[in-house]
Order: structure tokens, then sequence, then C-alpha cells
């Protein structure tokens, strides 16, 4: 019930948000009024506690007095624009990965139709045989972007190349399959159609409908390159100057004495056109890994049509296990360029996007920044950071901190320095000044994070209290939020989670667990791949599948008998044989005496009655 109550609360504000925003003439996202009400309730002068959910009355401050309706239809507002970039960035930038996976899926799903019709459709005549002939090589031209299926060469070309490979007469054995092996056969034979029409084309025979993906890449990249560079340099020169205009103006005693433009907003430009250009170097860099990419593909794919060329050669016919693979390597790298091709063209489109939210500030008269700058030099990056190169931190010196001092860019580049690589000294100490710190001073290293400084004394000054100057940099960026994916500091606000987002019982503010101790542990790997499902040690279990598997519930047993078995049977006895006994005494001993000697005589030999004589000739034992 909360946690119902919680989203219909919220989704009740944002709605409410952007009713009353439409009202004003102001098209606003719902995420972008989903933001908006974060920044607010965080922005520690609404009033709002961060410790417990919102209540109606929050609700009711949001929506009637119009904390966040004014700042999202400030069409003046630098702020504004910075965080209408941020936001379509967030919802529009994906990964290189991310972006192939998307690809595939919209293409699976546009295919999704075609397919169906083919593996659904029941063949009863020869008309209807055509008919599916036809339907599976606009299947393959939709799927591979040969050409434009109304280019009536192109479609014969594409008929030509699926009769040799997949005729008429093969129609019916496809058919007889299931729907899956007929989706697995047709991709097979798009790639197979698609390598044999791009190896026609390379041959001067056909294919003048097939655009020329690897020249239009090789125009388009360094095009795009250069458009991009030429933003970053404008960009970089915006930067310095307002970066020169809002020194001038924090500068004791200017008090923004003739100046047309508020400092405020003048710093807020400052962070709009830094933030541009983070976003302008992550397309850049997209762009080259792009360009890298193309480049790999297209060696390959000359590498493989040279060997498929010399393979086929002026030979009339060629075993289909020597060139067949060949031609799906072909489709393959086909597809891999018409990705990056229509990667490139997503990052030019957000390119030309972005600018539209580069803050207007600079479209007025240069006498914008004429009257600010008047008689001061204005330094770029590189001006800043070699004026304090030569000063830089003995390491040797602090033995309570670990400061690091690369030896070269390469070094520092390794670091994940903190905000971006921006002075967090300067952010505090010059009111929101931002200026990239120079690792060559030193790079401080506080509780595992990198933290990089504009000057020695800079630095000095965050390493006595480190922590209290961090401290400031968040409450900063509660006021100004759009600092805080500029300096990258949500880990600081992950305490607001969008309403979309919440769980059960939460509400749209939690309270921040600021500290936890946590380890992890991760195995070399995670799952083997050689792991044998179905092996079993028991053998009782192995008896059981195999009685399972022979299903005797359904089988009789009979037996027969014969002469040579009747009234016989196996027979098997088993005995146990005696066991060698013996006893030990405690003493041997033995005794030798004289064997008894005693004769009779008288017994036989005189008539008449016997006279027996007994004479014991046994010898003394004692003798």
């Amino acid at each position: 019930m909360a946690h119902a109550h919680a989203r219909r609360l919220v989704g009740g504000i944002i709605r409410d948000i952007g009713h009353e925003c439409a009202n004003r003439g102001q098209d606003v996202a719902e995420t972008l009024a989903a933001f908006m009400v974060k920044a607010v309730v965080l922005d520690p002068r609404s009033g709002f506690d961060v410790g417990r959910s919102l209540t109606q009355q929050d609700a009711r401050r949001l929506t009637q007095v119009g904390l966040c309706v004014e700042k999202l239809v400030d069409e003046g507002s630098p702020a504004l624009d910075t965080i209408k970039m941020q936001v379509y960035f967030d919802l529009n930038y994906t990964s290189r990965r991310e972006f192939s996976e998307e690809h595939q899926r919209v293409l699976q799903a546009r295919m999704a139709s075609v397919s169906r019709e083919i593996t659904d459709r029941r063949v009863k005549s020869q008309a209807d045989m055509e008919a599916l002939h036809r339907k599976i090589a606009q299947y393959v031209m939709l799927c591979s972007g040969l050409g434009s299926a109304s280019d009536i060469n192109t479609v014969k070309e594409v008929m030509a190349a699926l009769q040799s490979v997949f005729p008429l007469s093969e129609l019916r054995s496809f058919m007889s399959l299931d729907k899956k092996d007929q989706e697995q056969q047709l991709k097979e034979l798009t790639l197979i159609v698609t390598g044999i029409c791009l190896f026609n084309k390379d041959s001067g025979k056909g294919g003048e409908g097939i655009d020329d993906v690897p020249s239009l890449l090789n125009e388009a990249i360094p095009a795009t390159v250069g458009e991009i560079e030429k933003e970053l340099d404008a960009t970089r020169t915006l930067a310095w100057q307002y970066t020169a205009a809002v020194q001038r103006l924090a500068e004791p005693g200017a008090g923004g004495a003739g100046c047309p433009v508020h400092p405020d907003l003048m710093k807020q430009a400052l962070y709009n056109v830094r933030q541009h250009e983070a976003f302008l170097r992550v397309l850049l860099a997209d762009v080259i890994s792009c360009a890298k990419q193309v480049e790999s593909q297209q060696t390959n794919f000359s590498t493989r049509m040279n060997l498929l060329r010399s393979i086929v050669h002026t030979r009339t016919s060629v075993p289909i296990s020597q060139v067949f693979p060949h031609f799906t390597a072909l489709a393959s790298l086909w597809c891999g360029l018409q990705e990056e091709k229509v990667l490139l063209s997503s990052l030019s489109y957000m390119v030309a996007k972005l600018r539209t939210f580069l803050t207007k500030l600079h479209l007025q008269p240069q006498a914008l920044l004429e009257t600010v700058l008047e008689g001061m030099e204005v330094k770029s990056d590189t001006d800043r950071l070699r004026e304090c190169s030569g000063d830089q931190i003995d390491p040797s010196e602090f033995k309570s901190q670990e400061w690091f001092v690369p030896e070269t860019p390469a070094d520092s580049e390794k670091l994940q320095l903190q905000y971006k690589g921006a002075c967090c000294y300067s952010l505090v100490e010059n009111d929101g000044l931002f200026v990239y710190g120079n690792p060559n001073i030193g790079v401080l290293k506080h509780k595992e994070k990198y933290y990089a400084f504009s000057s020695k004394a800079a630095a000095l000054a965050f390493a006595s209290k480190p922590d209290q100057y961090i401290a400031q940099i968040v409450e900063r960026a509660r006021r100004s939020p759009e600092l805080i994916q500029l300096l990258e500091l949500q880990q600081h606000f992950v305490s607001v989670i969008p309403y979309s987002a919440m769980q059960s019982g939460e509400g749209l503010l939690v309270k921040p667990f600021l500290k936890s101790d946590a380890g992890t542990q991760t195995d070399t790997h995670l799952v083997e791949s050689n792991i044998v499902k179905s092996y079993e040690w028991n053998e009782w279990e192995l008896r059981r599948k195999a009685i399972q598997m022979a299903n005797l519930r359904k089988k009789v047993t009979r037996s027969a008998q014969t002469n040579l078995s009747h009234m016989r049977r196996d027979n098997a006895t088993q005995t146990y044989l005696p066991k060698d006994a013996a006893c030990q005494t405690k003493k041997d001993s033995s005794s030798n005496v004289p064997n008894p000697l005693i004769y009779l005589a008288g017994l036989r030999g005189k008539p008449g009655p016997t006279n027996m004589i007994k004479i014991d000739l046994t010898r003394p034992v004692d003798e």
C-alpha cells in the first residue's frame, strides 16, 4: 500500500508539472520533470527534508508554488540547458555493444512479419511455389540491405543468385521442415545470397543498385571527425572565455559592475559549455573507435574477396564446400559495415542535437564578454597547465599522505581522477570556478580516490582537510544540480531514486548509507563450460534411468524351456574351509622315560594247563 501510494503521489506531481508547463507553452518530457523534482528536493534552499518521504503538503509545494515549473520554463537559464543536455544524453547514448544488440533486435523485429509469411504459407500449386520463392528473395533483400525492392535489376540479380543455390525444386523439402529449421535456413540463405551478389558486384557482373558502403564510410568518417573537432574547438574557446570572465568577476571589488549578465549566469554558462565539451569528447572517441572497426572490417573484406576470387578464377563450377563459407563471411562483414554506418549516423545526429542545448548566452552580441574581458588575457587549458607544471609536490615530504607525480601524460590517464579532473579547491574557494587540475603537480590519493589540482598551494590546502572540501563540493552540487553529472557525483546522491525504479515500500527519498563494509570475490570461471549435465555417478540411478527409458510397464516378460534346460537349474553352494587353529602355552617342557619291555612265557607249546610266566625287563628310570 505504501509503495502504491508513493507511486501515485510522485506520478501525480510529475503529471501536474507537465500540464502546468504545457499551459505556459513548454513541452517538458516526463524524465526531465522527474529530474527537476529531485533537484528541487535536494536543494537545501527549498526546505525539504531528505530524510523522509514526500507528503501531500510537499507535493502541493512542488506543483502549486511553482518551485519546479518556474525552473523548467526559464528559457534564459544555462543551468536548465545543461540539465536538458544531460537528460538527453543519458536517454539516447549507448555503448557500442548495447547499440549492436539493439540494432539486431530492431532488425529481427522488422523481419519477423516477413519470416512469418514464409513459414506459415502453404504451397498447393506451381504458382504458389513461385510466389513463395519471390517472397524469400524479398526477405533476403530486406535483411541484407542489398538495394531497393523497387529496383528491377537488383530484384533480378537477387532472384538469380537465390535460384543458383535454392531452386524451386528445393521448396518441397523446405516446407517439410519445422518452423525453427525454416527460420535458420532463411538466415543461411540470406548470408549466401548476399555474398554471391557482393562477389558479382566486385567482378563487374551487376550490383549497380548495391550501395558502396565502404566508400561511403571512408568519406563520412573523416567528415564526422572534422565536424566534431570543429565543434569541440568552438566549445573550448567559449569555455576559456567564460572561465576568464568568472575569474574577473570573482576578483575583489569587481562585483559584476558593467556586466550585462549576472555572475551566477556566467558560471552556469561555464558549466554548460564544459558539459558540452565532455559529451563531444565521448562522441569523438566513439567515432574514432568506429573508424578503427571499419578499417579492420574493410581489410578483412578485401582479403576474403581476393581469396574467393582466386578460388573461383575462371572455373565454371566450384564445390559449394569451398565457396559457401567465403560467401557467408563476406555477408557477415558487409552487415558489420552497414551497422557501423548506422552507428556513425546516430553519432552525427547526437552531435547536432547536443548543439541545440548549448547555452544561448554566446548568441548575444560580442560586447557581452568584451566588457568583462577588457584588457584581460584569455588563457587556454594548455596555457594554464603549462604555467604551473614546474611547481611539483615532493612525495617524500609527506609521510601520512600518498602522492603520485606522473612521469608521462599516459600515466595520468590511467588514474581515474575525481570531478572529471577539475580542481576541487578552485570549485570551493573560487566560488564554483571550473578549471582542470594539473596531474604533473601531484595527484593526491585519499580514501582510494585520486584528486588533481590547479596549483601547488591548492594541493596543499586541500590535503590539509580533504573531507571538508569534498563535503562542500557535494553541498554546491545540491544548489546547482547540473554539477552532479558534470563532476560525476552520483555516488553522493544515491539516496534519490526515480519513481519508475522504486521498490516496494520505498518513497522517493531514502536515507543514504554513508558507510558500509563489503567484500567480493570473483572466480576465474563461474560456470565450467565442460560440465556434462547428464553425467551420473550412482549405479542405481543409472539403472533407474535405464528402466525409465525401457518403460517396462508396457512390456511383457516371456520365458521358454528346452530339453536341455528341463528340470535343471543353476545352483551354487558355499562352504567354509576348516580354520587353522593354534594355542600357545606359557612354558614348554618334555621328559624321556625308558620304553616298557614286558615278556610273557609259557603261553604255548605244552599240553595241559597253561603256566604263564611274566618277565619285566624294563630298565629303571634312574639308571
